[in-house]
């Protein structure tokens, strides 16, 4: 017979698939082991195209994050060279997804200029906190790069700053507000930064229009609301242009700091000529003005009146200006106000430090002083308002918080909305879920009208109105939008040409395009590498196939075998050791490992001795895979591990007295070599077995 066809046969099938699935519903997690004959004669092709689509789905998985990595990565030669005198902006990232990860590139000639560096929190994959541009391309032009140009200090714009400045050394500018929350994360970073590494920042001032030469550069911030202070437009002058990125903005008529957007520059910069606007694009679906931030002041005042114990509001930390309200209306009602929340303390330290905030003298007290306050004088500040795991409110409503310990009477107001396209709603939903289990009463701003309060959150960001404002003002003579969706970015192009920007001046680019502007024609003339590189909770980077490890392994689970093989036997010196993680609890599975381990002697007497070690333990993986899908219809990780015992090392120990001063030590007899690993082996496998109940 031919093997191959033999190797290609498919497993039997029950005849009646009622039964079979019958017999599967009453015991799904123990599989009915078949008998040996029927594990040799299954398809060895089947289980192997079943791993292959284990492989397969992880890989789609990681896939819609366009991974790369940075982790002891080889520089590339450049895939792109350019010398000829055209500006080229390249968007590496912040063009896709919401607008994440934001970044900008401005090249020209021997000079380039990076505008936001950021880091996407949305990355839902196993260990992994937040992901990061990857900067293959900025790597290789870095003798070129003069600066990092920030437009404000959210993470989704600074937050890749400390794993890509050490990399690309370079001055970093932005407002004073921006510049120390750079220093912050900086500060707050997980992990040591290289050898050698200092980091330079550069505070500008945007109210006074100082401009600074970079290379051929000349850069000049103009101030603009958002929900952060010190928000800015990034306003460069380059040999072909004026070039203007908006950041992230609204145009808020009346801001809590008195802030606002510095139009009169903006329609300036626009009468002197704008060759290209780069305009966020984050909200162009929502129709109508942002409403101010004030008009939630009074809903504070409010609350506070009608709420008889403590009272906890929960708000992004950067938000100062609406924790300012929160401030003022906790004096106005006479409540201490306590702090919760790493960031939240970060943030505030800093912005206290530096002015941007305004706080009467004894108002802030402990978080640990909170069960020794009166109910009725006191103000909880806290992060949590999108349901984050291990945040402080998060950790109040699931009752393992250090200090407070919710109550009937306890109000909570959670002063935000779901980060659009973050997937937040859910986490959100459980909390408050949590919350009201205890009896709290909860304020919300999507239920704001029926709870009979006012509203408890404003974007920051512009609507269609504002959007179409900012283009009037500039005036651009060629338009692309950034920072958001496709779709987004469509809408945006759509108001730009009802502003009677013609549509091929217009261009809805990817990631990664090479944008060339001239003073007279805007095209796409090629492509540099971009992704994200993946960054756990300590800031380490990740490289993409410890993630797709950890996916097979939480979909598959993983099995190792330990052989114990004689050497000069060949047979094996103790039953194999098996452990499984994952896949199947082998104490209610004991006839399968009985089945499991038979198959193992097998193989170690039908092949051990006939094939080298290393293709032997190949052999065996494949064996065991094979053999484990046949029985489970599944394909674990399999690690073999076959230790060899009885081995002659004694050949290594002559002649090393001659010259080395000391007499050799006495030749040992393959006896005592093997009698020494045997006991290296047993406290090895005691060791091994020992770390879980989980083994057979």
């Amino acid at each position: 017979m031919n093997p191959k066809k033999q190797n290609n046969r498919r497993p039997q099938r029950p005849q009646n698939n009622k039964q079979g699935n019958k017999a599967q519903q009453q015991a799904p997690s123990k599989p009915r082991p078949r008998t040996t004959d029927q594990a040799r004669s299954a398809s060895r092709g089947e289980a192997i195209r079943a791993q292959r689509r284990s492989h397969d789905d992880a890989h789609r998985m990681i896939e819609q994050y366009n991974l790369t990595d940075l982790v002891d990565k080889k520089p590339q030669r450049a895939n792109y060279i350019d010398e000829s005198p055209r500006l080229k902006i390249i968007g590496l990232g912040g063009m896709d997804s919401g607008g994440s990860k934001n970044m900008m590139l401005l090249e020209y000639g021997n000079d380039a200029l990076v505008i936001d560096a950021g880091s996407d929190l949305g990355v839902d994959l196993p260990g992994i906190n937040y992901g990061v541009c990857d900067i293959a391309y900025l790597e290789q032009i870095k003798h070129k790069v003069k600066g990092y140009v920030i437009t404000h200090g959210h993470l989704d714009h600074i937050g890749g700053l400390p794993h890509i400045v050490p990399r690309v050394p370079a001055p970093i500018y932005g407002s004073r507000f921006t510049i120390g929350r750079v220093e912050e994360i900086f500060n707050n970073f997980g992990l040591p930064m290289p050898e050698g590494f200092v980091l330079q920042t550069v505070p500008m001032n945007e109210h006074t229009h100082e401009k600074l030469k970079l290379g051929v550069f000349f850069v000049e911030l103009v101030g603009i609301t958002h929900s952060i202070p010190g928000s800015t437009c990034v306003v460069v002058d380059t040999p072909v242009g004026r070039v203007v990125n908006t950041g992230d903005f609204r145009l808020d008529p009346n801001p809590l700091d008195h802030e606002k957007t510095d139009s009169e520059r903006l329609m300036e910069l626009g009468r002197e000529g704008v060759l290209a606007l780069l305009s966020e694009s984050t909200t162009t679906e929502r129709a109508g003005r942002t409403p101010s931030e004030s008009t939630i002041e009074q809903s504070y005042i409010d609350i506070m009146d009608r709420s008889p114990g403590r009272v906890f509001v929960a708000v992004f930390s950067t938000n100062v200006n609406r924790i300012q309200m929160i401030v003022n209306a906790a004096v106005h009602h006479n409540r201490k106000i306590a702090l919760d929340g790493r960031s939240m303390m970060s943030t505030l330290e800093m912005a206290v430090r530096n002015g941007f905030m305004k706080i009467p003298k004894g108002t802030f007290v402990p978080i640990a002083s909170v069960p020794n306050l009166k109910d009725s004088e006191v103000i909880v500040v806290c992060t949590g308002s999108q349901g984050e795991p291990n945040s402080a409110l998060q950790r109040m409503a699931s009752g393992e918080h250090k200090h407070v310990k919710l109550k009937e009477q306890d109000t909570v107001v959670l002063s935000s909305t779901p980060i659009p396209e973050s997937g937040n709603d859910a986490l959100i939903g459980r909390m408050v879920d949590d919350l009201m289990r205890k009896g709290v009463h909860v304020f919300r701003h999507e239920t704001y009208q029926i709870d009979g309060c006012g509203p408890l959150h404003v974007s920051g960001h512009a609507s269609i109105e504002e959007y179409r404002d900012m283009i009037n003002m500039l005036q651009p003579k060629f338009f692309i939008p950034i920072y958001g969706s496709f779709r987004s970015k469509k809408r945006h192009i759509d108001i730009a040409i009802e502003e009677g920007i013609p549509r091929a001046n217009t261009l809805n680019a990817e990631n990664g395009q090479i944008i060339a502007l001239t003073q007279d024609k805007m095209e796409v003339v090629g492509e540099v590498q971009t992704g994200t590189t993946l960054v756990d909770q300590t800031g380490a980077l990740v490289n993409s196939v410890v993630v797709k490890d950890r996916l097979l392994l939480a979909e598959e689970g993983l099995v190792t075998v330990i052989l114990t093989i004689d050497k000069k036997s060949g047979q094996l010196m103790t039953s194999p050791d098996i452990i499984s993680r994952g896949f199947i609890y082998m104490r209610d599975n004991e006839e399968l490992m009985n089945l499991f381990r038979t198959e193992l002697k097998r193989a170690v007497m039908q092949r051990y001795k006939r094939i080298d070690l290393d293709r032997f333990k190949a052999e065996l993986k494949d064996y065991v895979t094979h053999f484990l899908y046949e029985q489970t219809q599944r394909s674990p990780i399999v690690i073999p591990v076959v230790n060899i015992i009885g081995g002659n090392n004694g050949s290594s120990n002559k002649g090393n007295g001659a010259k080395g001063g000391k007499p050799a030590a006495p030749e040992k007899t393959p006896e005592q070599i093997a009698a020494e690993q045997q006991d290296r082996f047993a406290q090895m496998r005691k060791a091994l077995l020992g770390q879980d109940a989980r083994v057979d």
